[in-house]
């Protein structure tokens, strides 16, 4: 049986990719939130390499938790549970935060809530004061729905994309536009000193609610095979622009319809595609010139952080010590049943006394 979240600091840990970070979150406060980066690490390969994210978390799981704690200025004693995310995400690196968030709620016998991912990332609005209904943009390098939060990190999916990941069209663009890693932060700085008006790239799915970004990438491709190294060079900032501005446009106008359709008057956005300078500023204009209230989480609980599965946490049921212990990992929403714990008595084995 599963309760309500408890009263009191959570211990949270987040490393469903290649960020590695724990946070301290009391209701809606987060208290402390360290993100250790592995971005220098997967650069080498241009992008994330599971085996290597996984073994990094290990490696510094026990230092982001211990620095999350003494920030926050909370012992050991004084947490009500523990939260960690449970998927989607890399199979592998979401072991680690589970395994490491089992272990610390068994031997403190506290309760664990697992979070879902996109959940968390929806839950970074909260910490502005944001209250439901409202339409979340989630954008991130892995998923790109529109979800209808209807209360609390419940949500009913009203679009999601037909193929690609807006987050993923941002970072293979700049791989083609030969830019460095992330790919999408270094997009959107180069786009930032061009002319969005350059290249009228493809607007795709016109109709209905979903996205589609696929095609937008190979449209790219083409227009610069279609060019020499010198046109490139020369007007790489604005061909990085026109390409931004395809799928800024894509994302404003859809999260836009859907809030018309579903008659919601609050827009927010979440992941890491919510970091974007271009999405942030042309999602405010039109919201500003369609009456409609906007949520932009800071950037800090944009990108994959402990922090928003704490705030996500608040929201959720907690399992009593020890019933988690044969709680499973998922990869993706469709494994999230199978893993779920078991239906079993608690076991008689108890923990020695923490002091």
């Amino acid at each position: 049986m599963s309760g309500p979240p408890p009263a009191g600091p959570l211990l949270c840990i987040e490393t469903s990719c290649d960020d590695t970070s724990a946070a301290i979150v009391q209701g809606r406060d987060v208290l402390s939130s360290i993100v250790s980066s592995q971005n220098e690490l997967h650069a080498q390969f241009g992008g994330v390499v599971p085996e290597v994210a996984s073994r990094r978390h290990t490696e510094l799981a026990n230092e982001v938790i211990a620095e999350a704690m003494s920030s926050a200025a909370v012992g050991w004693d004084d947490l009500a549970a523990v939260a960690t995310t449970q998927g989607p995400g890399l199979i592998g690196a979401l072991l680690v935060g589970l395994a490491a968030a089992k272990a610390i709620a068994y031997r403190r016998r506290l309760p664990l809530i697992p979070v879902n991912h996109i959940q968390g990332h929806i839950a970074a609005n909260y910490a502005l004061g944001v209250e439901a209904p409202f339409v979340c943009l989630v954008a991130s390098g892995g998923h790109t729905l529109l979800a209808v939060v209807e209360e609390g990190v419940a949500y009913r999916v009203a679009a999601r994309t037909m193929d690609d990941a807006a987050g993923e069209a941002f970072d293979k663009g700049a791989r083609l536009l030969g830019l460095g890693y992330p790919g999408g932060k270094e997009l959107d700085l180069l786009a930032a000193g061009g002319d969005a008006r350059f290249v009228r790239f493809p607007r795709a799915v016109p109709h209905g609610r979903d996205f589609s970004f696929s095609g937008l990438k190979t449209a790219l491709l083409y227009d610069l095979l279609g060019r020499d190294e010198a046109q490139v060079e020369g007007q790489r900032a604005d061909i990085a622009a026109s390409y931004q501005a395809a799928i800024v446009s894509q994302l404003v106008e859809k999260t836009v319809a859907c809030a018309a359709g579903e008659g919601l008057r609050r827009v927010a956005i979440a992941g890491g595609v919510a970091a974007n300078s271009g999405l942030r500023r042309a999602l405010t204009e039109r919201c500003d010139a369609e009456g409609l209230q906007l949520s932009l989480p800071p950037l800090s609980l944009c990108t994959d952080n402990a922090g928003m599965i704490g705030l996500a946490a608040g929201f959720l049921p907690a399992l009593p010590w020890p019933t988690y212990l044969d709680l499973d990992a998922f990869a993706s929403d469709s494994q999230a049943r199978a893993a779920r714990p078991a239906k079993r008595r608690p076991r008689a084995a108890r923990p020695a006394d923490p002091s």
